[in-house]
């Protein structure tokens, strides 16, 4: 489905299948020499087969496009390997560059989690139906790094990098302040909340989201631009409301463990989760995989402020209020 955003700046909304997202929103701004596309969707059939028909309908020349992706996950990444072309720029996030190009991220995660509780032989069926892993990129593409400020100008907008770490490591968001635009990635979503889950490669997953919010906070913007789901311009109220679900979230932990030292894996069922199933042990596993991701975060941010301890007992990893 193709949707006129203004002139020259068309959304794409591609299927995610079997996937509580339901869908992702790439953007393409058509310019006279070059076009950029914003987001790829996932490396899978259905991504493909709504992409390709409506780049051709948009008249969009893979040999003069480049891609601007906000951060690694495979929503987002995917396809790149399938629409990079030899003279394509790729640009991505200095900090998620290291991640993709090494070899231990999802070795590392699977040490952390089972360090946190989580059970061996359920996690690697969850690691298995991963769409991060499921849904990569054919190939890895040549990587055009930006930084934090760094200017894309094409098709009459000047596109300002605002990096925004948080839902992921080096998270890049792009506002035009001309035009008052800003493409807002995973960091800002109206109609759901961004899974903000730990990462080895960062240290407060959480406390480094809602700085990235302070920070988006700063820009004017009318109308923002997410990956998934609507689009609205009064992002400073939504940023509030996000901040007021993780407040929330970091209280259900500490009670959580008002009852007794936990692991982060105990911790998880009583955080309220907006997920069909009822109680955790109906949880999808690919779910219990991405809420126990959020659990630790907001663990973490908890212990860096010194409200909760923790300590290793079996290999295990248990959080105790400080």
């Amino acid at each position: 489905m193709i949707e006129d955003v203004l002139p020259g700046l068309y959304k794409i909304e591609l299927p995610l299948p079997k996937n509580p997202l339901k869908s992702v929103n790439c953007y393409v701004i058509k310019g006279s020499d070059r076009n950029l596309i914003i987001d790829t969707g996932m490396n899978r059939p259905e991504c493909k087969e709504v992409m390709m028909p409506a780049l051709q309908k948009l008249g969009i020349d893979l040999n003069r496009t480049d891609l601007f992706v906000t951060h690694l996950h495979a929503d987002h990444f995917g396809l790149t390997g399938d629409l990079a072309t030899e003279s394509s720029i790729c640009y991505f996030g200095r900090a998620e560059t290291k991640i993709v190009k090494g070899p231990r991220h999802w070795a590392d995660l699977l040490d952390y989690y089972t360090a946190n509780g989580f059970p061996l032989q359920v996690l690697k069926e969850s690691m298995a139906k991963h769409p991060g892993y499921l849904y990569s990129p054919s190939r890895l593409v040549d990587i055009t790094e930006v930084d934090d400020g760094q200017v894309i100008e094409v098709g009459g907008y000047a596109l300002r990098c605002v990096e925004t770490p948080g839902h992921s490591p080096g998270h890049m968001c792009l506002y035009d302040e001309g035009k008052k635009i800003l493409f807002s990635g995973d960091h800002i979503l109206f109609d759901i909340t961004p899974n903000i889950a730990h990462w080895p490669e960062m240290g407060d997953a959480l406390g480094d989201y809602l700085n990235s919010l302070d920070k988006a906070g700063t820009l004017e913007a009318e109308l923002v631009l997410p990956a998934h789901r609507s689009s609205w311009h009064e992002h400073k109220k939504r940023i509030q409301e996000l901040k007021e679900h993780h407040r929330v979230r970091l209280e259900e932990a500490i009670a959580a463990l008002k009852q007794g030292d936990k692991t982060a894996y105990q911790v998880a069922p009583y955080i309220t989760w907006k997920i069909e199933a009822k109680e955790w042990k109906d949880f999808p596993i690919v779910q219990q995989w991405f809420a126990m991701g959020e659990t630790i975060a907001h663990l973490i941010y908890l212990l860096e402020r010194e409200k909760i301890r923790k300590y290793n007992e079996d290999g295990l990893t248990y959080y105790t209020l400080a």
